[in-house]
């Protein structure tokens, strides 16, 4: 390290990347734009603005594309609550994580201060205070926050000295060298724009490479929790994450009543029935209604769902205004877009349902359903629980493409009494 430990300078800016369509957490972003879907009851851009609000931030870019309108309208009030300006900056055309950069560059360039850079699906604890400090202790261009993960091999990993300078990095490795990876948190020196041009450009690819090189680039191991929650299964575990550290640093905001188990958070809007089993890691939101006799664990209920009574969900996502119906059982990572509705005594087993549609037969293995218009009528018949159709296709994709049919009847609620017995 060099140089002495000067005072965190008030009044910085920095640029969030939120331009992608979110493909990976569909079909919630079916509905929705990525960073406004709630992450603990609260939309996941908003995590993050009030991280960099609280650090000092009085200026947030965020380079946009996908629903940018839509985007401007819901964050306007909150910038306002905030105390902070939002400048939206739009691509015509994906230009990657670093041409964004480059695009906002009049912004960027008007102070000789450093600025923060994050990726919009990243949830922790946001050292900002400290990143700043350390970037200023050594006083090169960039620094990047690293984290650790168990299977370092998904990912890229950092390679870095004793004093934090990155050597290089190594993409994907099959033997194991670190387990440190880009957490996809940054602060930059305004002269890193120079490096970039307004095109389609990768920041990690082409950009920090030639930084480490030149010795330009430090990393600084992030305190506590990390998650990218850009998609389903990683979203429920970055929930969990998140409501253990709100379990260490502010506890009262989680929720304490009869049939509680571990960490919970509910919105006070929120109702909860009698005899139910709440818990462990359920976040439950606004207007949700949650009948007699259910049970939950690690679960996000969205705004105003309703789970109807004796149902039982495990590591699901319940979409907002979606209705589970009575002795439903979900699990297996099951997803429900907006406005689904599942009739009774339903088992789905790692669903994803795409927005307003009717389920009415079970689905044991883990696809994506859509309902074709010619069956909706049958899909809301009360009692065409047994002949409806669901559909699966192969990947998410612009077009939904129907494979294969499935026709079931079956009654799950013998199937489900002795787990809920279980549960009491």
């Amino acid at each position: 390290m060099c140089g002495s430990s000067p005072q965190i300078t008030k009044g910085t800016r920095a640029l969030i990347l939120v331009g992608g369509y979110g493909t990976r957490l569909r079909p919630l972003t079916l509905s929705t734009p990525k960073p406004l879907v709630e992450f603990a009851n609260k939309p996941i851009l908003l995590h993050q603005l009030e991280a960099l609000v609280s650090a000092g931030c009085t200026q947030v870019i965020l380079a946009v594309s996908y629903r940018a309108e839509q985007m401007e309208k819901e964050l306007k009030l909150e910038a306002e609550k905030l105390g902070v300006e939002l400048i939206f900056s739009h691509e015509t055309e994906p230009l990657g994580t670093a041409g964004p950069l480059a695009l906002a560059k009049h912004i960027l360039n008007a102070s000789t201060e450093p600025f923060y850079v994050l990726n919009s699906d990243v949830i922790c604890d946001f050292p900002f205070k400290q990143l700043e400090q350390f970037h200023r202790n050594h006083g090169k261009e960039g620094t990047i926050v690293v984290t650790k993960v168990e299977e370092p091999s998904k990912y890229g990993v950092v390679l870095y000295d004793e004093e934090g300078c990155i050597k290089s990095f190594i993409e994907k490795p099959q033997e194991f060298i670190s387990n440190k990876i880009n957490a996809g948190i940054y602060i930059f020196n305004p002269s890193i724009l120079d490096r970039i041009e307004v095109k389609p450009t990768s920041i990690e690819k082409e950009v920090f490479p030639v930084m480490a090189d030149q010795q330009e680039l430090y990393a600084m191991e992030l305190p506590g929790f990390w998650m990218d929650i850009g998609q389903p299964k990683d979203f429920l575990t970055g929930m969990c994450l998140y409501l253990t550290s709100l379990r260490q640093k502010q506890p009262t905001k989680l929720y304490t009543g009869p049939g509680v188990v571990g960490n919970v958070l509910v919105d006070p809007t929120a109702k909860i029935g009698q005899g139910c089993r709440i818990g462990p890691n359920v976040t439950i939101g606004p207007d949700a209604v949650i009948e007699d006799g259910v049970c939950i664990k690690r679960s996000t209920i969205l705004k105003g769902a309703m789970v109807k009574s004796h149902s039982w969900l495990d590591s699901c996502i319940v979409g907002w205004s979606s209705i589970v119906g009575r002795w439903v059982r979900l699990e297996g990572t099951t997803v429900l877009g907006e406005d689904v509705i599942v009739k009774d005594e339903i088992y789905i087993n790692g669903g994803q349902v795409l927005p307003h549609k009717s389920i009415a037969a079970s689905v044991p293995e883990p696809q994506i359903i859509i309902v074709l218009s010619t069956e909706a009528a049958a899909l809301a018949d009360e009692e065409s629980i047994s002949g409806s159709g669901t559909y699966q296709a192969s990947q998410w994709q612009s077009r939904w493409l129907p494979l294969h049919k499935y026709h079931l009847s079956v009654n799950y609620t013998n199937a489900l009494e002795p787990k809920l017995r279980q549960w009491r």
